[in-house]
């Protein structure tokens, strides 16, 4: 077992170093973010970045006694990396993405991570862009995921993702995101009736960017059209000039982890967010 306070250090300094990398540039409403000044901070950006939100977050369980089985800790670490100095074919960029995200239970004796999830891809991502001003991007990514255990504890599968988010106007964000599964391990056959088949969601950011708050339903499979796993999102930003913030996050359905995805959970969980350019990956 890994020491803990060097475990904890080392998600300290990602996350620092992280945030020199993740400042939100979307537009207040009285910005305009058009073709040239887009596609110069797609340039320009830095080729290594923050792909989805990156997060430390602490909480118990809803509707039961907490207790230190069902209250624990959950982090994620998710970067891209920019494979291409120019702009590909129809405008695209070739990018390298990571995310991994870690159950911790730092209630119970010697401090346990029960499940960690490693999620790499690489995909191809265009900004779009209607009569010159920028109204979101589309991704098409080759993703795996698996959580590194070995025998009956291994999960694994793969998956062409389909993702897209568009901005309603300078405050309001649709997003959504299919995929075409590939589920290769031999303990997780029936992971797409857990963990689901797609994803759509809505994002809302006040004018000074101040408060985001953001509703994720992901179908699971099943003709029942009630059967979504449920995230909700709030982040307050702690200073202006900072891209920290006060995050919470509710999530109430399957397959929040590889390891436990036919466990249902309902979990409210507060803590701290860095979030990446432009909006949040999902």
């Amino acid at each position: 077992m890994l020491n803990c306070r060097y475990i904890f250090s080392v998600i300290v300094v990602l996350l620092s170093f992280t945030s020199a990398y993740g400042q939100i540039v979307s537009p207040t409403r009285d910005e305009v973010l058009d073709v040239d000044s887009v596609k110069k901070a797609f340039d320009d950006e830095p080729y290594f970045g923050l792909y989805k939100d990156n997060y430390f977050i602490f909480g118990p369980a809803i509707g039961m006694k907490p207790t230190k089985y069902n209250t624990n800790v959950k982090f994620q670490i998710s970067v891209s990396q920019r494979l291409t100095k120019r702009t590909l074919p129809l405008g695209t960029y070739l990018y390298l993405f990571y995310t991994q995200k870690c159950f911790w239970d730092v209630l119970r004796k010697s401090f346990p991570m029960t499940d960690l999830n490693f999620n790499p891809g690489i995909g191809l991502t265009k900004p779009l862009f209607v009569k010159d001003r920028f109204i979101g991007k589309v991704s098409l990514i080759l993703e795996h995921e698996s959580n590194g255990k070995a025998e009956e504890e291994s999960r694994s599968w793969n998956r062409v993702s389909f993702a897209g988010n568009i901005l309603i106007d300078p405050t309001m964000m649709v997003h959504g995101k299919i995929w075409i599964p590939i589920v290769d391990g031999e303990n997780n056959r029936d992971l797409l009736d857990y963990y689901g088949l797609y994803q759509f969601g809505i994002t809302y950011m006040t004018p000074t960017k101040r408060f985001v708050g953001s509703v994720i339903l992901t179908k699971r499979k099943g003709w029942n059209p009630f059967n979504f796993n449920t995230v909700v999102e709030l982040s307050y930003k702690l200073f202006n000039n900072e891209n920290q913030y006060f995050f919470l996050q509710y999530y109430n359905g399957y397959g929040e982890g590889l390891l436990d995805y036919k466990e249902f959970k309902s979990q409210l969980r507060v803590g701290i967010c860095i979030k990446p350019q432009f909006f949040s990956e999902y």
